[in-house]
């Protein structure tokens, strides 16, 4: 099914990514860097060259006060949208085209709700134990201190913490576009007595996690059905689901008619090049759906693994700890430096960089996975510009599947730690970032920052923005001092 649904457009006879991948990057940078659209455009090795790319994008956007961010982001989704396609029963038409065409069978509304107990304190798990109350509060210093989260997100839960009646969120609802996601919050806002719109791919397995936490929890769940189907509640994770990649209008149609106001939340994830075609199925949704209605919020989670401006205090807690290196690295920095030629343990800034760029993307990850997260991204800059409520917040390293089955990354995470980065289990980060997203949905934003201020406000990176070594350059030997602990 590669080639029905959402499609990569095909040119000279080939559905190319790396194609798409240029043309889309320097169609963003043209008006803005015309110099760095015609380096994308020309690199013929985009596989191994699309980090330097993805890096121009974010110190572009820096130009005219942090404004060009807006133009770049507009550029990009344009370019996205005018260029992939949707497969029909006589052709192909674009995205826009896609919610004109005739519908499959029309989807209605199954509801479950739940009989748990509410939770009315935030509680985050950790380690076995659940934080709350004072112990919460002292483990959120101990993660600013270690430079983990930046202080605004730490500030930002502790707002929750203070207001207990925002964690309920069954005034509005919640569309967790990805409802199986591991990072998703599906979990914690039904343990608060959330109102969930829970949208994944047909696939009674899914389902069957996704009705299991309803039904322990104290939430209501509402999930798509085809109106054709026979199905009672016992068989409902037969019947229950719908593909984003194939089924646009059919959801599209569903999502306009609930009542209440939406908050869209994208948690979907994807191996390869299949990430890129349900993030742009994702972003077409969205756009038709703010288009169709005008009480619609945006909700994101940005990956650690990408580039970010970030402000003057993790350049100088960074620029700190590189001048204070411990014992060990004292003696080791200087060999390895000398016989990388450079290359290992390099400064993750230049002291004084105001704001600095944090390069954490990872080659292994591709260039496919960095597209799909920046037209996530793309988009919360230009919905916010325009006046959308959004929640965007970068989540952190997580030994998530998705991570762990991929051998490099698992080695590069086992080892982190010896670098100052902290990688989270699944359970600590979608609570936490759960907990944020709340917060984002009951206080008003901050529209006078610029894209790049608000992307950093409330991170939780892991550390790696204020560790002192350019992540990459840190990479290889995080792998080899992880191997061992990863095979474990």
């Amino acid at each position: 099914m590669a080639h029905s649904g959402v499609v990569f457009p095909e040119v000279d006879g080939r559905r190319s990514t790396s194609a798409l991948g240029r043309a889309v990057v320097a169609d963003a940078l043209r008006g803005v860097d015309p110099v760095g659209a015609r380096s994308a455009e020309r690199d013929t090795a985009w596989r191994q060259g699309y980090v330097s790319h993805f890096r121009r994008l974010v110190e572009a956007g820096l130009l005219e006060n942090g404004g060009a961010a807006v133009g770049i982001a507009r550029a990009g989704l344009a370019s996205l949208h005018g260029r992939m396609r949707v497969s029909v029963e006589d052709g192909e038409v674009g995205l826009e085209q896609a919610f004109d065409t005739p519908r499959g069978a029309a989807l209605e509304t199954a509801t479950v709700r739940g009989q748990g107990e509410r939770v009315t304190e935030l509680g985050i798990p950790l380690h076995g134990r659940r934080l709350k109350g004072d112990a919460l509060a002292h483990q959120l210093d101990a993660w600013v201190a270690r430079g983990v989260m930046e202080p605004s997100a730490a500030e930002a839960v502790r707002q929750v913490m203070a207001n207990p009646g925002w964690l309920d969120l069954s005034d509005q609802r919640l569309v967790v576009l990805g409802a199986g996601a591991e990072m998703g919050p599906l979990r914690a806002v039904l343990s608060w007595g959330g109102d969930v719109v829970a949208v994944d791919l047909p696939r009674p397995d899914i389902w069957r996690r996704v009705l299991g936490v309803t039904a322990g929890s104290a939430g209501t769940v509402h999930v798509p059905v085809a109106a054709t189907s026979r199905w009672s509640a016992p068989d409902l994770a037969a019947h229950a689901g719908g593909d984003l990649v194939h089924g646009l209008p059919e959801l599209a149609d569903w999502l306009s008619g609930l009542d209440g106001r939406l908050v869209l939340g994208n948690y979907v994830y994807a191996d390869g090049s299949t990430n890129v075609r349900v993030s742009t199925a994702v972003d077409a949704l969205s756009a038709e759906l703010l288009r169709r209605r005008r009480d619609v919020a945006l909700a994101f989670l940005a990956t650690p693994t990408d580039v970010f401006a970030v402000p003057r205090d993790a350049v100088e807690y960074s620029t700190r700890g590189y001048g204070s290196p411990s014992a060990a690295m004292r003696l080791l920095r200087p060999a390895l430096r000398t016989v990388s030629a450079g290359r290992l343990l390099r400064r993750n800034y230049a002291p004084g960089a105001d704001p600095g760029i944090n390069d954490s993307l990872v080659p292994q990850q591709g260039p496919n996975y960095a597209l799909a997260k920046r037209l996530q991204r793309w988009r919360a800059t230009v919905a916010g510009h325009d006046g959308v409520t959004v929640s965007l917040n970068v989540a952190p390293p997580t030994r998530t599947r998705s991570v762990l089955k991929n051998r490099a990354l698992a080695s590069a995470y086992a080892g982190a730690h010896r670098f100052g980065i902290e990688v989270f289990e699944p359970a600590t980060s979608n609570t936490l970032m759960a907990a944020l997203l709340v917060h984002d949905l009951r206080t008003a934003p901050l529209r006078s920052l610029a894209p790049w201020e608000q992307e950093a406000r409330g991170a939780v990176h892991g550390g790696l923005w204020r560790t002192p070594y350019d992540p990459r350059s840190a990479l290889g030997l995080a792998v080899v001092l992880g191997l061992g602990a990863a095979r474990g």
